[in-house]
């Protein structure tokens, strides 16, 4: 079906599987998109290195400090599936401009914060920007882009920057604290926004559905507050455990206004989620395939963290090369994994791909307190990382491919949800396991194994599930 836009796409030269051309306008609507994106997966770590100069700078307790991350993880993981609809409905590229609009605003609030409610109020204005700005960047980049070897390419340079922001935060957040105080890493951001938001208007076609059907509002509504008292629930468990009366409040009540979402959704003659597409093949098992790939590789970065410092002796910058290591073979394998994906199909590659994941994590456990365990360290988790980026890269594309363009907010919407609680979810579940469960090191390799099993199981789930799926993916 065709979609309304201002500024039509530029076709595509050459769509040789594995090498298509870009025109000029191609790369630099790919250069916006891609930048837009990275900036965002910056802000998920880029802070966190900084929070203890920031908690003695603004008076926050180390108990607050988790709010740091919460305000931000609270309004882009909860808002993602309704700002994808409403882009869908209204127009992608006008709320995609609104909302780097609103998160390079929230950066410089953040930068100049004087107190705790202003810090925390610019984090939360942050976080509402990136749920406009994720799900219609990746609309406007699969609706620009057609599907076959040229979307293919796009979503391997995004699926690569994201990876690589979330990297580069990790290194750049302590060199910039230990250089200019952690203001400078709110301020990179806002930079970031500024120079983004000119070059948008001009090169972004507008997209949006043909028709305007109502919005789903009972289903906004339970889907949004179900996603932030479970988002909430997990964020806050990773600090203070589960067993908090608020915790087991927000985590049951997340669960029940989802089971009533889908009720919802069932009866309504315009849903913001449609059944049928959650039913199909590509979307139920390339999701699962997603939030088990963040999840699990989210916990590795984590305990593998605590690891290097409170075992090694490491410096948060000695920390942080480690993982630079991991960044630098993520564009690597964002370069190669549209020709492996050409070759063998999204579906084979993130079945593969979170095979190999789960194979590399799997030496970890063999860490010990040796200086030795660095380099073993450093060569599974960078090998880990490159399979990783494979999988983010395919079920990206087993999730979209087959979509039509009216609904691809929605799928986009999806895949950052699973991409977002993905996130979230792994270092509750199983890292607090590596500092609850007695000494660290055994605690470390207990969660090192569990996550590559889980993996692994995933692996053969996804194979299985998507055996019968359509034929491209």
């Amino acid at each position: 079906m065709a979609i309304d836009t201002t500024t039509p796409p530029t076709a595509l030269a050459d769509e040789l599987p594995g090498a298509p051309r870009l025109s000029t306008r191609d790369r630099l609507v790919l250069f916006v998109l891609c930048a837009a994106q990275f900036m965002v997966a910056l802000d998920f770590s880029v802070l966190n290195v900084a929070l203890p100069k920031l908690g003695d700078d603004l008076g926050m307790s180390r108990s607050a400090l988790q709010w740091a991350v919460t305000a931000f993880a609270l309004p882009s993981g909860g808002f993602l599936l309704l700002f994808g609809r409403i882009g869908d409905l209204y127009g992608r590229r006008r709320l995609f401009l609104a909302g780097l609009t609103l998160f390079g605003a929230a950066s410089l609030l953040a930068t100049l914060a004087w107190d705790p409610a202003s810090f925390l109020a610019g984090r939360a204005l942050q976080g509402l920007g990136a749920a406009a700005i994720v799900p219609t960047g990746m609309s406007l980049l699969t609706t620009t882009f057609p599907e076959g070897p040229a979307r293919d390419r796009a979503l391997g340079i995004s699926g690569t920057l994201l990876s690589l922001g979330f990297t580069v935060g990790m290194v750049a957040g302590g060199v910039l604290t230990d250089a200019l105080g952690w203001r400078s890493t709110m301020a990179l951001l806002t930079v970031f926004a500024l120079v983004v938001l000119p070059l948008a208007p001009g090169l972004l076609p507008e997209s949006r559905t043909p028709h305007r059907p109502r919005l789903d509002v009972p289903g906004a509504v339970t889907v949004t507050a179900g996603l932030l008292s479970l988002i909430y629930a997990l964020s806050t468990a990773a600090d203070h455990g589960f067993g908090r009366a608020d915790v087991l409040t927000a985590l049951v009540a997340g669960l029940l206004l989802l089971a009533a979402f889908t009720v919802v959704e069932s009866r309504s003659a315009a849903p913001l989620v449609s059944l049928p597409m959650l039913r199909r093949r590509t979307v139920a098992w390339g999701n699962l395939g997603g939030l088990v790939t963040f999840s699990m590789m989210s916990t590795v970065v984590f305990v593998l963290t605590l690891y290097l410092q409170e075992i090694l002796r490491l410096s948060a910058f000695e920390t942080g090369l480690v993982f630079g290591v991991q960044g630098v073979l993520s564009v690597v394998a964002g370069t190669a994994a549209p020709k492996v994906i050409g070759r063998f199909g999204a579906r084979r590659t993130l079945a593969g791909s979170l095979a190999g994941q789960g194979a590399l994590v799997a030496p970890l456990v063999l860490l010990d307190a040796h200086s030795w365990s660095v380099w073993l360290a450093t060569a599974a988790v960078s090998l880990a990382s490159m399979c990783h980026l494979g999988a983010i890269i395919s079920y990206g594309l087993t999730v979209t491919s087959g979509v039509p363009d009216e609904e691809q907010g929605l799928a986009t919407g999806l895949v950052t949800s699973t991409q977002q609680v993905g996130i979230t979810v792994g270092i509750p579940l199983l890292g607090v396991l590596a500092t609850t469960s007695g000494p660290l090191l055994p605690g470390v390799r207990t969660v090192l194994a569990l996550d590559a099993a889980i993996v692994l199981a995933t692996a053969v789930l996804v194979a299985l599930g998507l055996r019968r799926g359509q034929s491209r993916v």
